[in-house]
């Protein structure tokens, strides 16, 4: 059996507008770490409950593995929407990767930062990625 997608459930019409400085950005991270950190740990248990739904038969088990999805998506959804309600957005449960969004020479990017880094190190175009990371010191904070 293929390895299941990843998935953050999401609410619509949620957009980030709070724009960060990188005094900004770093300053929330004792919060934002652990936000993610839950996020992390919650969504691989929802994972691991959606693994199971999928591989049980229809019956008892299989209605307590959807009951326990239910309730990881559910606590997944109340990080976000805490992360969301700071400014923040998620791009990607599994590793705890976060975007700030900031501004460069009057055009908006992000300030990128995953789990496990202690400050903010990279930033990249709104279009680029996190493939598109490059190192802080070469972000103009204006």
């Amino acid at each position: 059996m293929a390895a299941p997608r990843s998935f953050v459930p999401q609410r619509p019409g949620r957009s980030s507008t709070r724009r960060f400085t990188l005094k900004e950005a770093n300053s929330t991270l004792p919060l934002v770490k652990r936000i993610v950190a839950d996020i992390v740990k919650t969504h691989a248990k929802a994972m691991h409950h959606r693994q199971r739904v999928e591989a049980l038969n229809p019956g008892r088990e299989h209605s307590v593995a959807q009951d326990q999805l239910h309730r990881a998506l559910e606590h997944l959804q109340e990080f976000l929407d805490e992360l969301n309600s700071i400014g923040i957005e998620l791009k990607d449960p599994q590793i705890g990767l976060v975007d700030f969004v900031a501004r460069q020479d009057g055009r908006d990017v992000y300030l990128c930062w995953k789990l496990g880094e202690e400050t903010i190190a990279y930033w990249h175009e709104l279009d680029a990625g996190v493939a598109g990371r490059k190192p802080i010191a070469t972000f103009k904070d204006k």
